[in-house]
């Protein structure tokens, strides 16, 4: 049998599941399409202790950071295949998340996720993932990780100073929001030039590269 990349990643696929399979454990994110250098600097993020989950810890503890690119790219090129979402939520809480996604509060300076994840929120290359698809519990659990420090970024940490600003009500309204919004039918994630002003602020866990002349890193 031949030994491939994609049948050595069926581990991975258990969980995350493959790109024509739905997830079957909504605290667990999808992996197909995301940006590479993203997924890249997670996996070594649970290597490094700046994301917290055992499992993942465990798996990726042994491999060399260039396996770690390997996997990267490998589900950066797979396709995006997701069913119809539903609605979840009452009006209310998806309007206000609507809100927070579309407009941010400036009172709270919190930035529009717009502004940074890309209009059609599908992820901005060379390293910001698209918020489109992820399953609402997931999003919910990330962004209290955040607020709590159990997920950290390098320094500046955009997102948990985002994170820390919202209250409960406001991260249950945005991740219900996003969670229930169909993929865009171009759902690639978009060249930073195409971001209309620079981002609202710095954030540390991806360096700015190549035609990013902005000074800024991305989350």
């Amino acid at each position: 049998m031949t030994d491939s990349l994609a049948q050595r990643l069926r581990a991975c696929t258990a969980c995350h599941a493959a790109s024509d399979q739905t997830l079957s454990d909504t605290f667990v994110p999808r992996l197909a399409g995301k940006p590479a250098a993203y997924l890249h600097e997670q996996l070594r993020s649970f290597q490094q202790g700046r994301r917290l989950y055992q499992p993942m810890q465990g798996l990726l503890a042994p491999l060399p950071d260039a396996y770690l690119a390997d996997i990267a790219r490998f589900f950066a090129t797979q396709p995006v295949v997701l069913a119809p979402p539903t609605p979840l939520g009452d009006a209310a809480l998806r309007t206000r998340g609507e809100a927070l996604a579309l407009r941010g509060d400036a009172a709270a300076k919190v930035p529009a996720c717009v502004a940074c994840h890309g209009a059609a929120l599908t992820g901005v290359l060379p390293a910001t993932p698209g918020l489109v698809g992820l399953p609402r519990n997931y999003l919910v659990a990330q962004l209290g990780a955040w607020r709590s420090g159990a997920r950290q970024a390098r320094s500046p940490d955009c997102m948990s100073q985002i994170a820390r600003a919202l209250d409960q009500n406001d991260l249950a309204a945005v991740a219900a929001w996003l969670a229930s919004q169909p993929l865009p039918a171009v759902h690639d994630a978009v060249p930073l030039a195409s971001l209309p002003a620079p981002p609202p602020m710095a954030c540390g866990s991806i360096p700015a590269v190549g035609a990013d002349n902005r000074g800024a890193v991305r989350p």
